[in-house]
């Protein structure tokens, strides 16, 4: 369950990645204003596709219709420019569509700034992002203005084109704000599926920049609503994700408990299959508190059991052996070491069982160190030759366990 969830990790790491490169500045920020020439998305030129008296007399449908088609066309060459390696030239294009988008309405402007921005920030273009962001931003406080909503009502449309524009150019903190305002206007109106759909949104752009406390604070009202509504598959999914938030913003004790109502939870043939991997994760956090309260230290020892018996119990020996390495780790942390022994026969039966011959030999190396580091000579050279058999089936290692046994014979005399 929780390997499927590290797919949005690896998402978001990349995301960041790109971000540290690439991210525009604030154009809010009144600083920023002298470091770029003047907008090209604020131009007031005529354009030969509207007629001069379009600002004082709106388009009629017709003159609308020629437009659209005429702007569609503009679209499609800046993509042909851009695809020729005319970047330049393509943005452009672009700005001259957008500017002229106004004239059929403030949703296909935001649209086309939506599907630019996209591109612009694909594009690595700063300048361009910055203006889109800027164009934006500008529609945004129209849009939310009192003296607007007061004549017109909040238009959810609007802002839903906008929530999805601000994420095209990477500024979450804008969207946010766009997606709570939808959630007000749909929490006045009753709507409950537009409630869910929007926390939903919500919760993953705080987990998208890695804002953990409120991805877990969205996550866990989604989770109240789910449990009151009685809708059982919307609470394994949100446990689910806060079981991960939790995990990624270093919340151990809280990850437990997620986790701990997750097992509760998991009673039907097809979950009770995820409770190995669900007990792993939950004495991985144990262990990682009893750095700072070691009495909580045989907890992890009996969560890690745990995962061992049902993971073999369902024949997942694959996990069955990872706990075992688990176990084995914490037995010699502790200084356990007969333990830590015994622990190591049975993984090495688990990883015959899973025909991790890898992993076997992996399990004999491991045998072989501890009986070096008890000075029992004569049982860590039978566990390095069992190590070399498999390594030379596999023709892996061969000279590394060759090694250890040089050294065995060297330490011990023979």
């Amino acid at each position: 369950m929780l390997r499927r969830l590290c797919a949005i990790a690896i998402f978001t790491i990349l995301l960041n990645s790109s971000l540290t490169l690439a991210a525009p500045k604030d154009p809010r920020d009144p600083s920023q204003a002298d470091k770029f020439p003047p907008s090209p998305l604020e131009v007031t030129t005529p354009d030969p596709l509207v007629r001069p008296s379009a600002d004082k007399q709106p388009l009629t449908a017709e003159e609308q219709q020629t437009l659209a088609t005429a702007l569609d066309e503009l679209n499609q060459q800046a993509t042909a420019t851009l695809q020729a390696g005319d970047k330049v030239t393509a943005f452009e294009i672009w700005n001259r569509e957008i500017r002229l988008r106004r004239y059929l309405g403030t949703i296909p402007e935001v649209e086309a700034l939506s599907r630019v921005g996209a591109i612009a920030w694909n594009q690595n273009d700063r300048q361009e992002v910055f203006y889109i962001t800027q164009r934006l931003q500008a529609i945004q406080k129209q849009a939310l203005s009192p003296k607007i909503i007061a004549q017109q009502g909040v238009n959810l449309e609007l802002l839903q084109a906008l929530g999805e524009a601000f994420q095209n150019v990477r500024s979450p903190k804008n969207a946010l704000e766009v997606y709570n305002q939808i959630l007000t206007a749909v929490r006045q109106q009753q709507d409950k599926t537009a409630e869910l759909s929007t926390l939903q949104t919500i919760a993953e752009l705080h987990l998208a920049w890695f804002d953990y406390p409120n991805a877990a604070a969205t996550y866990q009202e989604l989770l109240n609503i789910a449990t009151v509504g009685g809708d059982r598959t919307s609470e394994l999914t949100y446990l689910q994700q806060l079981a991960y938030v939790y995990q990624q913003g270093k919340q151990p004790q809280q990850a437990i408990d997620t986790l701990n109502k997750l097992a509760l939870m998991y009673t039907d043939p097809e979950n009770i299959l995820k409770l190995p991997e669900l007990k792993l994760a939950i004495a991985s956090n144990y262990e990682s508190l009893a750095k700072e309260n070691p009495s909580l230290i045989q907890e992890a020892f009996n969560n890690y059991q745990q995962a061992y018996t049902t993971a073999w119990e369902s024949q997942q020996f694959v996990l069955a052996a990872e706990a075992l390495q688990k176990l084995i780790a914490l037995y010699r942390s502790q200084g356990q070491i007969d333990a830590a022994l015994q622990t190591s026969q049975i993984l090495i039966a688990t990883q015959d069982k899973a025909y991790n011959y890898y992993g076997l030999m992996q399990a004999y190396d491991q045998i072989g160190q501890i009986y070096l580091q008890q000075k029992n000579y004569p049982q860590a050279l039978s566990a390095f030759q069992q190590g070399l058999q498999l390594a030379q089936q596999l023709k892996h290692e061969e000279s590394y366990f060759t090694q250890q046994i040089e050294k065995v014979s060297k330490e011990s005399g023979q």
